[in-house]
């Protein structure tokens, strides 16, 4: 994960501040929006900026004054803007938060051009249609209702914006929640403390309040070539992994009938898993290296503690061994990602809110990550709330049904409603 300073020079290149044209032909619906934040290739590995300048430009046509940070190669943008509250209050309110990039389409068997919104049988098909542009079209659409309320706030008794709106969009959510962590502190610089905030995830518009944490690791084992007739001259590096993946998994094992468990969760404890292995170049020779990756999916109450130091401990023990046949053999361990757990402490009354909205009290508890925990991290409570089903997030053929982005446009028009107060 990121650790550099936030920055948010604008590129004088790219942006262009002025832009503010009211006379920009704008999606006037949460679908039309969809369709053009389709448009936009955001997968993580290309830049998500042409998107960032489209919404920086409908922000400024609404008198509105994004605050932009990139990564450091500066071909990637968060986007954060607030709706004000009467008399410009700007700290408080409610961020409603969505990721701009999206996964690969390569080697998926699609129906029609990924890129191209299409809509069929109430379906609207597209990547990021639900993970999660959908959303963002959503909150793109109430966009101009929170400023028109703002407007009216310092014209008139009534009507009025009592506390702000705000909308942040993130790059690199899906390669390790990169660009969240550079905004939130830019934020904190900035001396901007929302009261909450909503995650759009596609949660089929149910209330998502925790989910697991996540990390990455990398495992190389060094070991040493040899003929394969002359084994005991090299170190297999295969095998060594081997006994560290067998470990791993018997570590899995334990924790799945630990004491440590929420059944409220999919999977109800904190899971192990081995994703990839490589390693070897021919069947004669002893490998002389072999990489693996794992993941650890902890419950809010776990964290890496619970199965570093046994991992690392067993990889020393097997270091020690294989380094009795040649010294520069052994095990290294990096960690490739950390994205934290979301926890639902300090966050009753937002609950009570969103139940509220969506006419259902039920809490789910979900085994996937997201950006929610690193908002939680930064004192915001956070739910997970948006249209579409995590089932259809990732895969060919993605889609959000239109009654979806409909109850969406609902819920949000009701929580720009609990921002207003009547006098």
């Amino acid at each position: 994960m990121s650790t550099s300073s936030p920055q948010t020079e604008h590129p004088t290149d790219y942006f262009d501040t002025s832009m503010s044209d009211t006379s920009m032909d704008w999606p006037d619906t949460s679908v039309d929006w969809l369709k053009r934040l389709i448009s936009y290739d955001t997968v993580s590995r290309h830049s998500n900026l042409a998107l960032i300048k489209d919404v920086q430009a409908y922000c400024y046509s609404l008198g509105l004054e994004p605050i932009l940070t990139f990564d450091e190669s500066q071909s990637k943008a968060n986007l954060f803007v607030t709706v004000p509250a009467v008399g410009g209050q700007v700290t408080g309110g409610i961020v409603l938060s969505g990721h701009s990039d999206v996964v690969p389409v390569d080697g998926q068997d699609w129906a029609s051009d990924p890129f191209t919104a299409e809509i069929r049988d109430d379906k609207l098909y597209g990547r990021g249609a639900c993970d999660m542009k959908g959303f963002i079209a959503c909150a793109l659409h109430i966009l101009p209702q929170a400023v028109a309320l703002s407007k009216q706030g310092k014209q008139a008794k009534q009507g009025k914006l009592a506390k702000p709106l705000h909308l942040a969009l993130s790059f690199d959510e899906e390669v390790g929640c990169l660009g969240a962590p550079l905004m939130l502190a830019d934020l904190q610089q900035r001396g901007i403390q929302p009261d909450y905030c909503i995650v759009g995830e596609p949660s089929s518009m149910k209330m998502v309040i925790a989910h697991k944490g996540i990390s990455v690791f990398r495992c190389t084992v060094h070991g040493k070539s040899a003929h394969s007739s002359l084994t005991t001259q090299g170190v297999n590096a295969i095998s060594y992994a081997a006994r560290l993946i067998g470990f791993i998994d018997e570590l899995a094992n334990k924790l799945a009938t630990s004491a440590s468990q929420d059944s409220e969760f999919d999977v109800p404890y904190s899971t192990l898993s081995v994703g990839t292995i490589d390693g070897g170049t021919a069947t004669n020779i002893v490998p002389n290296l072999c990489q693996f990756t794992f993941d650890y999916r902890n419950l809010p109450m776990m964290g890496v503690e619970d199965i570093l130091p046994a991992i690392k401990q067993e990889a020393e023990r097997l270091t020690q061994q294989m380094q009795q046949t040649d010294a520069d053999t052994g095990i290294e361990l990096q960690q490739l990602e950390s994205v934290p757990a979301m926890t639902d402490a300090d966050s009753q009354a937002l609950q009570d809110l969103i139940a509220g909205l969506v006419g259902a009290s039920a809490r789910h508890k979900v085994a996937y990550a997201t950006e929610g925990g690193q908002f939680t991290n930064a004192g915001i409570p956070t739910v997970i709330c948006g249209p579409g089903s995590i089932e259809q997030a990732h895969k060919a053929n993605e889609f959000v049904a239109l009654d979806q982005l409909s109850q969406c446009d609902y819920f949000l028009q009701k929580i720009l409603q609990s921002l207003e107060s009547v006098k």
